[in-house]
């Protein structure tokens, strides 16, 4: 089955991509050996921007996505501090609360359930309002990117077609508890065995894979390990192996828009220049970026120098 994500990267920025990539080989991405070391930036001069740390998750579009803010941050003459690969929510979260992280890319709808258990809000737009509300003292969001890389359940072709599967609710056709391969927090997310229960009237065990839904994940799937795979969207593997995503026609699972979510001290320029990444990013972007990634292993940062140099924001 098809994806419903184009898996080439834009035409417009792809060939620019390569030529930057190829020139760029032998750099590594900027990260430290310990993502929870305390950073004391200084703060600067009220005539010099100040610095700032980047973060990101455990899970290399992330780090992507990070390293454009950063990057594009740097071009403007701030000053950088990058916190990487920092590890999932319950870890980095409170890194931002304490201001130890002043920029972070996140994900709207499973921010928002992480926040706020009661939370009510479905579209994207209301998700996007709710938000506010429910961030800490000292956290706010900027403008959310048009991408999207939310949660998504998948099986192989070959069982989709077996049971008849076109949506999640249709695995009531499979009988008996299924097995879902996912990150181990998977377990106590709403949209994890809790929310399929209740959702959907599903019974699943989780089977522990901590790669994010990376080669693990999928090879599980392949082998038959797992029948079920919790991959994020715009990860091309889906593509890449005709894995059939299954819909959610009762919105199990919020939508995902990429958004920043900075602390006070990002300013109005800094924020402006974060606003133009995310005004360029949208969902078939990140799928090439990521696909970038995993055909050639290139680090975060030749993947984004790249990016933002096609884009004009270097």
């Amino acid at each position: 089955m098809k994806s419903r994500f184009d898996l080439s990267p834009p035409v417009r920025w792809l060939r620019a991509a390569a030529v930057v990539v190829a020139g760029l080989l032998a750099l590594t991405a900027c990260s430290t050996a310990n993502p929870l070391t305390s950073a004391t930036p200084s703060a600067g001069s009220s005539s010099a921007p100040a610095t700032l740390v980047v973060g990101s998750q455990q899970y290399y579009s992330n780090e992507i996505i990070a390293e454009l803010y950063a990057q594009a941050l740097e071009a403007k003459g701030f000053k950088i501090t990058r916190q990487f690969q920092i590890g999932q929510r319950e870890v980095y979260l409170p890194e931002l609360i304490a201001g130890k992280v002043d920029v972070f890319p996140e994900y709207s709808g499973n921010l928002l359930q992480y926040l706020d258990k009661a939370a009510t809000a479905k579209s994207g737009a209301e998700v996007m309002a709710a938000l506010p509300d429910a961030l800490p003292d000292g956290l706010r969001i900027l403008g959310a990117a048009e991408a999207t890389d939310q949660d998504s359940y998948n099986v192989t072709k070959e069982f989709a077609a077996k049971h008849g599967l076109v949506s999640i609710e249709d695995l009531a056709k499979v009988g008996g508890a299924i097995k879902v391969g996912a990150n181990s927090e998977f377990a106590k997310r709403p949209y994890g065995p809790i929310g399929l229960k209740g959702v959907y009237g599903l019974d699943v065990s989780v089977i522990s894979i901590d790669d994010s839904g990376g080669p693990l994940t999928v090879k599980a799937l392949k082998d038959g390990k797992i029948q079920l795979a919790d991959i994020y969207s715009a990860d091309p593997s889906i593509a890449t192996n005709e894995f059939v995503t299954l819909t959610d026609p009762k919105n199990l699972i919020l939508p995902q828009n990429v958004v920043p979510v900075v602390s006070a001290k990002v300013d109005t320029t800094a924020a402006a220049i974060i606003d133009k990444v995310s005004a360029e990013l949208s969902t078939a972007e990140l799928v090439g970026l990521n696909a970038i990634s995993v055909k050639d292993q290139s680090s975060s940062a030749v993947i984004a120098k790249a990016w933002l140099t096609a884009k004009g924001l270097l």
